[in-house]
């Protein structure tokens, strides 16, 4: 009902389950999925990971209650644009699809920190040397300004922060930001927020 009378949002389809997804977006060909994590058989972050596979996926959306936090870090890892709280007011619902229609990431800068602070916090995930690794060989082959920019991601920090710390404008931000997802190919600055806090680095 709130998507449907928004003329910018037309809703194609729905599911009641995840294993109904794949099929579901092979059919209607969605730009954007709105996911709930919590479904009957198959939940949401197994048909979100499912959906990443796909040679020209569409963009996830998560729905998730705050205390699911390990969920909401598994999907992002998977490649999803962000999550929503399901106490969302109506209007912000419309712009989170919106805004990942456009390739933006849903995440405000203070859910960013939240979710860095409870991993860096937690206890180390199993493999986690492998991971750090995995991370640390990414990195290596930046530049010493994207490296800056990635680092200032893994802290939370907005474009325009970024901008004032390292003295660039926030075109230009922009600019590093994209060429980050593109040289590590990943979906969304959060995925670049987490592998850097996987290599140690904050």
């Amino acid at each position: 009902m709130i998507l449907g009378g928004v003329p910018e949002i037309r809703v194609v389809g729905e599911a009641a389950d995840g294993a109904e997804v794949p099929a579901a977006v092979d059919r209607y060909a969605p730009d954007v999925v709105l996911m709930d994590i919590r479904m009957p058989r198959v939940d949401g972050l197994t048909a979100t990971e499912a959906l990443r596979t796909l040679p020209e996926p569409p963009e996830v959306l998560v729905l998730t209650t705050f205390d699911a936090d390990e969920q909401v870090l598994r999907a992002l890892r998977a490649g999803a644009g962000g999550f929503l709280l399901k106490d969302t007011p109506p209007v912000e619902i419309v712009r989170a699809v919106l805004r990942v229609a456009a390739g933006e990431a849903t995440l405000s800068p203070t859910v960013t920190r939240k979710l860095i602070a409870q991993v860096t916090a937690g206890p180390a995930p199993s493999g986690g040397d492998a991971r750090q690794q995995r991370a640390l060989r990414a990195l290596a082959g930046l530049t010493e300004r994207e490296r800056q920019v990635a680092l200032a991601l893994g802290q939370g920090r907005t474009n325009a922060e970024i901008s004032a710390e390292l003295f660039m404008s926030v075109a230009t931000v922009k600019a590093y930001v994209s060429r980050l997802l593109t040289k590590l190919e990943l979906n969304n600055r959060v995925q670049v927020a987490l592998l850097v806090h996987d290599a140690g680095l904050v």
